[in-house]
């Protein structure tokens, strides 16, 4: 099951891999393998008169994929390269054999051997990137603070968009997403499975009905008994219902010393109804580290879903300003 196929002539992107260390199981898929994993990208292109040496590298939540950046992603190619990971574990990658693997460090270690497959191709190809950007929405904007802090990366980051996320994740939220997390659920078809979508992510705000279903098609694969089942491994619940308050409170340093250490100029989106961003935690990323410019987004908890057009136009404008 693939995402909405978009108009006639519109952008649309290609499904690629890229291979990783750590064992794989089997999953819908793939087979096993006791080395590597394979982590599934969709790459947006630059459109014809872009700059093809500018790289926007676009990381999704939790429980989401790379297909929630269709619309701003092809806003985004009409000026720039757009590569948009399922990070492992979940749409078209491979299933850790470890569920321990299943934590930000090893994300991290997957968008470097990402970004090392797309430098070389780029070079083989006579067309170097020349700028590197990143969006991170929730846990993508998580593994962008490690990611942009990495000493050595081949290409620094140049602008970093942070999508309701911070060093302060607050803990009844965490509560909240694990309640629903890792839950074997089967739907008898996409506008059940949708439905059930609306009912725990009330956080993403007001959308049509085309839009819903656009961002609902992604999160499910068919069952041979030819119902529908969220598209993750379920076990990616299992270090994250492991975490206490203890745990969050111990992690909020690290963070905090990742964001101190930023120098990519920085755009904080927060939805104002946001129980996992608080409105403190946002003025103390605004007023330390690379002084994040801070937008709020009436209507919206978490997290903005960067399809409606105010929300796509205000990063595009901050990237491509």
């Amino acid at each position: 099951m693939t995402a909405s196929i978009p108009p006639t002539g519109a952008a649309k992107p290609n499904l690629r891999f890229v291979s990783c260390l750590g064992a794989c199981k089997s999953s819908p898929n793939g087979q096993a393998n006791a080395l590597s994993h394979r982590m599934a990208y969709w790459d947006w292109p630059a459109q014809q008169g872009a700059d093809s040496g500018h790289l926007i590298i676009a990381v999704h939540g939790l429980t989401r994929t790379g297909r929630d950046f269709d619309v701003l992603a092809r806003r985004l190619s009409a000026h720039a390269r757009v590569v948009c990971p399922d990070v492992v574990g979940r749409g078209r990658s491979d299933w850790l054999a470890d569920p321990t693997g299943y934590q930000v460090p090893a994300y991290v270690g997957d968008m470097l051997s990402l970004l090392g497959q797309l430098v070389q191709e780029a070079e083989n190809n006579g067309q170097p990137i020349t700028r590197l950007d990143w969006i991170g929405t929730s846990m993508g904007g998580l593994i962008g603070l490690g990611f942009v802090t990495l000493p050595g990366l081949p290409i620094p980051v140049d602008k970093l968009v942070l999508n309701d996320v911070g060093p302060v994740l607050e803990w009844p939220s965490i509560l909240r997403i694990g309640q629903y997390l890792g839950q074997f659920t089967q739907y008898a078809n996409l506008q059940e499975g949708a439905d059930y979508l609306r009912q725990i992510s009330g956080g993403f705000g007001p959308h049509t009905e085309a839009q819903w279903l656009a961002l609902s098609e992604a999160m499910f694969r068919p069952l041979d008994n030819g119902q529908l089942t969220l598209h993750y491994d379920p076990a990616i619940a299992h270090p994250f219902k492991a975490m206490t308050a203890q745990d969050a409170r111990a992690g909020e340093a690290v963070l905090w010393s990742l964001y101190d250490q930023l120098k990519a100029k920085t755009l904080l989106l927060r939805g104002k109804n946001s129980d996992l961003l608080s409105p403190a935690t946002a003025a103390a990323m605004a007023a330390r580290g690379s002084q994040a410019t801070v937008l709020e987004i009436e209507g919206v908890g978490h997290a903005p879903t960067l399809v409606p057009e105010a929300q796509v136009e205000a990063v595009a404008r901050f990237l491509l300003d």
